[in-house]
């Protein structure tokens, strides 16, 4: 190697160059000579691993071959041979330069540390991508894991990087930064926050990709479309794009649709309120009257037989309807929203159908409807549900009943 590193200095030192010239020309020559061989070399390379990757590619099912290549890993690997050779040749190019040769193997070495960091950053990529394409994967955070990955090994190269720079051994240098431990963990802070936040919420199966929730603190409300380390995007229903802290996950309440969306229905639960003073007694003529409705007729039939049978076994007398047992224009209604509900096509008859009267309040009486549609989709539910109370709605009026609303002149004035 001595003899080869020095045949351009004896060419020139025949030639009556000076020493110091020649040795200069004979570092310079030999460097382009190396740089024009490296250049070579790595485009023979990496055309014959890019040539190999192609034909395995069309040889195996497997798209992971193919996402390799599209993260650059094959191009990467075939830049370690040049790097070699380059780290093998620079001692005795630079022989009679002993300065320039501690520099410029520092630099080849850091090269290494660099290339062998983009390396896996690029597998790292590639199994992220393909896990990705599987579909028991899609929900999972993948993202996060591979970020981590990543960030740990940049980490791991930045420090080893710093070693070799400064001729500390790599262990000792780790030493020298315990003092220093405490900034890193606040530059870190979300990073690691986070990480721990997505290792929480994928164990405990809090949120996948494709879930519904709505986090009223940061007025998100709709699909997870994506969990990173840090943040978790959420495409709103207008389309809009909400970014939300991973740890607030943990740290914070919100609602996952995804029960749901997996039950058998979703659930309605709307109350009408009526006016207390349009409550009242039925008189024999009224309910006569409500007779005529087909959902109610049975119902009535029954009940007023055994409202009479119990009145003239206790020889109630009927002058007043306050005396003895007597239905009610409001407990009528309440039976006929709930005969309504039990036979309405899209409500779901698995699951609980209930039409109950909330607590007084000062504007009336609330008569809430609890039940289940079958169809989940946003758009048909809220169709569902408008179908249901535009016939409650207008059905009131038979049985006589008023729906608080706020009088016209209050109305106008709190406008």
């Amino acid at each position: 190697m001595e003899r080869y590193a020095h045949w351009i200095y004896d060419y020139l030192i025949e030639r009556d160059w000076s020493s110091p010239s020649a040795r200069f020309a004979n570092m310079i020559g030999l460097l382009v000579l190396l740089l024009i061989g490296l250049g070579i070399v790595d485009i023979l390379i990496r055309r014959i691993i890019l040539n190999q990757f192609a034909r395995i590619s069309e040889k195996t099912k497997t798209k992971f071959d193919d996402i390799l290549v599209q993260n650059g890993v094959p191009r990467n690997v075939a830049h370690i041979i040049p790097l070699l050779i380059a780290i093998a040749f620079v001692p005795g190019i630079l022989v009679d330069y002993p300065y320039y040769e501690v520099i410029l193997e520092k630099a080849l070495k850091g090269l290494s540390i660099l290339l062998a960091v983009w390396i896996i950053r690029g597998l790292v990529h590639s199994v992220r991508d393909y896990l990705n394409t599987k579909d028991r994967f899609k929900d999972k955070p993948i993202n996060s894991y591979s970020q981590v990955i990543v960030i740990i090994t940049w980490i791991i190269g930045i420090l080893t990087l710093f070693a070799v720079v400064t001729g500390i051994p790599f262990f000792q240098f780790i030493t020298t930064l315990g003092a220093a431990s405490a900034i890193i963990l606040l530059v870190f802070r979300d990073t690691i926050m986070g990480f721990v936040a997505s290792i929480q919420v994928s164990v405990n199966d809090m949120v996948h990709i494709g879930d519904w929730i709505t986090f009223e603190k940061f007025g998100a409300d709709g699909t997870v479309i994506e969990i990173n380390l840090a943040t978790v995007k959420v495409q709103n229903f207008d389309k809009t794009i909400t970014t939300i802290p991973t740890y607030a996950l943990i740290s914070d309440s919100f609602k996952n649709w995804r029960g749901m969306e997996g039950s058998g229905g979703r659930r309605i639960k709307r109350a009408i309120i009526i006016r207390q003073g349009s409550i009242k007694y039925l008189d024999q003529e009224k309910v006569q009257q409500l007779k005529k409705i087909e959902l109610i007729k049975d119902y009535l039939e029954n009940r007023e037989n055994d409202i009479n049978a119990f009145n003239e076994e206790n020889k109630i007398d009927k002058d007043l309807l306050i005396n003895g047992r007597n239905l009610t224009n409001i407990g009528v209604f309440r039976k006929f929203v709930e005969t309504y509900i039990e036979q309405h096509s899209a409500i779901n008859k698995d699951m609980i159908i209930m039409t109950r009267q909330l607590a007084p309040t000062t504007q009336g009486i609330p008569i809430e409807i609890y039940a289940f549609s079958k169809d989940k989709r946003w758009q048909n539910y809220e169709y569902i549900m408008a179908d249901i109370f535009d016939y409650i709605i207008a059905s009131t009026s038979y049985f006589d009943l008023e729906i608080f609303e706020l009088p016209t002149r209050l109305s106008a004035n709190v406008n």
